[in-house]
């Protein structure tokens, strides 16, 4: 993988005694869209809700899970994306609405593995094999589904079209009721299922997103 350029004037001034920022500092890797290094905030055995701080990139507790929803895959982000204005005009298109914004957020990826993975803040490689164009409110969130690369069972899925139904619709289940609240009404939706062709447009509409936001951040950098 080559040397991460945003990382290496700190990795010069600071030596080993600091990690990378798991959104800035952590290479996407060099075939992607296609294979990703993708960065794990939740795994399925989680009972608390987990994410990355974005000032320090260290792990945080968002909340507990209220209720029992169960995780169907590994969850966390892309590195070195953002859904900005690409994205949100990108899903304005495909839906159709005219009012969509980004999150603001890296773009979110689920993992499917057959192996019990025991805790998340860990790196994966990932195959993106489709996803979801989901909307919160006016904000696009999609989510990206992805395999483990080289898993004994997912690791054949090359499209989402070949997963069981059953999958999709456990995916789809847990983002659409996993905010919920009793008597608070959430304008949350699915709009599409995509394949793998689209989500690599999307992945590619986010890391446009990232660039244009953050362009100006390795010359910062280079000067600390």
């Amino acid at each position: 993988m080559a040397a991460n350029r945003l990382m290496d004037p700190i990795g010069r001034l600071m030596g080993l005694r600091y990690k990378s920022h798991p959104w800035h500092g952590v290479d996407i890797g060099p075939d992607a869209p296609q294979v990703l290094t993708c960065f794990v905030e939740m795994v399925t055995t989680d009972t608390v809700k987990y994410e990355v701080d974005k000032i320090s990139g260290y792990l945080k507790i968002d909340r507990p899970q209220k209720y029992s929803n169960v995780l169907p895959a590994l969850y966390g982000f892309i590195p070195q994306t953002l859904c900005a204005k690409k994205i949100a005009d990108y899903a304005a298109q495909k839906s159709g609405r005219k009012d969509i914004i980004g999150d603001g957020d890296p773009l979110d990826i689920c993992i499917l593995a057959e192996k019990s993975i025991s805790h998340g803040d860990i790196l994966v490689q990932a195959i993106p094999i489709g996803g979801f164009r989901m909307l919160d409110g006016n904000q696009a969130d999609d989510k990206i589904i992805a395999v483990l690369k080289n898993d004994a069972v997912y690791g054949e899925y090359t499209d989402v079209e070949q997963l069981p139904p059953l999958i999709v619709t456990r995916l789809k289940h847990y983002f659409l009721t996993y905010k919920d609240l009793p008597g608070e009404a959430r304008d949350c939706e699915i709009t599409h299922t995509y394949n793998a062709a689209e989500a690599h447009e999307v992945i590619e509409a986010s890391m446009e997103d990232y660039r244009q936001k953050f362009e100006n951040l390795d010359t910062l950098l280079s000067e600390v």
